[in-house]
């Protein structure tokens, strides 16, 4: 083997997805999170008990300690002095200083539960304290006022030496209390000290962590996408051989495999592409022979058709007035028969022409003003309007870009079916309106003529469908097909209102700005272009 074979561990972590790789470093990364924030909050809390113990305990334990050291030493100046003189007055300091004894003995004794040996020097001091106020301080208060007192002149000497031990006993309490407050400020700064190292190491691993996730998303994830983003752009700018690498996490390797496949079909597709396009090339050329043909019979049809149509029916109506009442009923019925089917003829080629040429011939866009167009058609429908004794009325209609024949068409058909399907029994009233809808106008043609019922709705737009006789209403039915395809051909949509009863109503929508009509060199054009492949 030529190849160096992959330890177990490395295929194993090769099919790792990237879903299972962030999974893992968003684990370790919240574990290690997770001590660093256990470890700091340690050692805030530590610093917070240390910090309360020296706020809360040492500091106000020692300033009670001196306090009650002021306190008894008012209550030895006030024995010694009424003592020595008798006066009352010296006995105020005396009670005030019994007063504050208790109150700073009791916070003393507060502050310092739990600490045995603080509580034993607190002890010590009450215990000598005791014993002199038993000796010296209540014998010389119970002495009369008034006159020196006989007992401190005889316990002197006793008196100062049991205060100078109190004194004793309070300077090694406050001595201690002393030390103990700095051994708590002592343990204070080093906490600080270490919480301070911590802290700076919880930044450094997130600094660390986040070079190391930032590295592994460089190398896993951009870097392979980078890599599948350039061969992607690559075979987009034409080199479909050019072949797309799988590197990185297993499903990215996965999806460099499909872009590949794809890529690979692609190419197939490209040359089963390159026939067809040939096949369409061929097609196109067919059907813009078979659009000048239909258009070479569209002329035949308006020319050379008509002109035997057209003697047919001029010797027809020559038969029909020179021998007219000289034959039988029968050869006058024949005639008009024959003279009726030849202008009927010649008025549906008309029609059939006209309707053929929608899109085709009349494809002049401009900014058309509908309401001189509706007044030219009305115009040109006068006789038939002043006949019927029609009533037409319209909104203010707007200016379109559109071609000015087809919509004058659209127009005539409209209102020349309103007025021809009318009631017997009732004048024709037409309204026109129109309204904006978003991007479209809405036009409404209303009559109060003979409707047309829900089930027709659809059937009227096909060419040749009609729902009347040609006896009872004239026409070629192919009127609202050639409607139709005018709106359609100008980007709208024309429908029968099937819920308007009391006549017809027809709505169609019209395009600011209709859509080209797409010529036959244009489509040849979209056919050859190639369509470029997706990257």
């Amino acid at each position: 083997m030529t190849g160096k074979t992959r330890p177990p561990h490395a295929r194993r972590f090769s099919a790792w997805t990237t879903r299972r790789w962030l999974r893992v470093g968003v684990a370790g990364s919240l574990a290690v999170l997770a001590v660093l924030g256990v470890t700091g909050t340690w050692v805030l809390g530590r610093t917070a008990t240390i910090s309360d113990e020296l706020v809360d305990v040492r500091s106000p334990a020692l300033s009670t300690a001196f306090r009650l050291e002021s306190a008894l030493l008012n209550q030895e100046t006030g024995i010694r002095g009424y003592g020595l003189t008798g006066t009352p007055e010296f006995l105020e300091p005396y009670q005030r200083g019994l007063t504050d004894q208790h109150t700073y003995a009791a916070q003393l004794t507060h502050l310092l539960d739990g600490d045995a040996r603080a509580l034993s020097d607190l002890e010590t001091v009450q215990d000598t304290l005791s014993r002199w106020q038993e000796r010296i301080a209540r014998p010389v208060a119970a002495s009369p006022p008034g006159a020196p007192s006989p007992l401190a002149t005889e316990r002197a000497a006793e008196a100062k030496a049991a205060f100078d031990t109190l004194r004793q006993a309070m300077s090694g309490q406050q001595e201690r209390l002393r030390a103990e407050r700095n051994r708590t400020r002592a343990d204070l700064a080093a906490t600080v000290r270490v919480r301070n190292w911590v802290f700076a190491a919880i930044a450094a691993l997130i600094v660390l962590m986040a070079g190391l996730v930032f590295e592994g998303l460089r190398r896993g994830i951009t870097r392979p996408l980078e890599q599948l983003g350039a061969d992607a752009r690559t075979v987009a700018g034409g080199d479909f051989g050019h072949p797309i690498e799988s590197a990185g996490p297993a499903d990215l390797r996965r999806l460099s495999g499909e872009i590949d496949f794809m890529r690979r079909q692609l190419v197939r597709e490209l040359a089963f592409s390159e026939e067809a396009r040939r096949r369409l090339d061929a097609q196109t050329a067919e059907l813009q022979r078979s659009n000048a043909e239909l258009e070479q019979f569209a002329y035949v049809a308006s020319h050379d058709l008509q002109e035997p149509l057209r003697k047919v029916s001029s010797f027809t109506q020559l038969l029909q007035r020179r021998y007219g009442g000289q034959l039988d009923a029968k050869a006058d019925q024949y005639i008009g028969i024959a003279v009726d089917g030849a202008n009927r003829m010649q008025t549906l080629i008309n029609d059939l022409l006209d309707f053929s040429r929608v899109g085709r011939v009349h494809h002049d866009p401009e900014k058309v003003d509908f309401d001189t167009v509706l007044e030219r058609t009305l115009a040109s429908l006068s006789v038939g309007i002043e006949e019927a004794g029609a009533s037409i009325t319209h909104d203010p209609l707007p200016a379109l870009v559109a071609d000015p024949t087809q919509i004058g068409m659209l127009w005539q058909n409209l209102i020349g079916n309103a007025v021809k399907f009318r009631r017997p029994d009732r004048a024709p009233e037409i309204r026109v309106t129109a309204a904006r809808e978003g991007e479209l106008w809405r036009f409404t043609v209303t009559d109060n003529g003979i409707g047309i019922a829900p089930e027709y709705a659809e059937k009227v737009f096909v060419i040749f469908q009609r729902l009347h006789t040609k006896d009872v209403y004239p026409g070629s039915g192919i009127g609202l097909a050639m409607c139709k395809k005018i709106v359609e051909f100008h980007g709208g949509t024309i429908a029968v209102d099937p819920e308007y009863r009391d006549g017809t109503r027809i709505s169609f929508t019209l395009a600011s700005d209709p859509p080209p009509a797409p010529s036959s060199s244009t489509i040849a054009e979209a056919t050859r272009a190639t369509p470029e492949p997706a990257p």
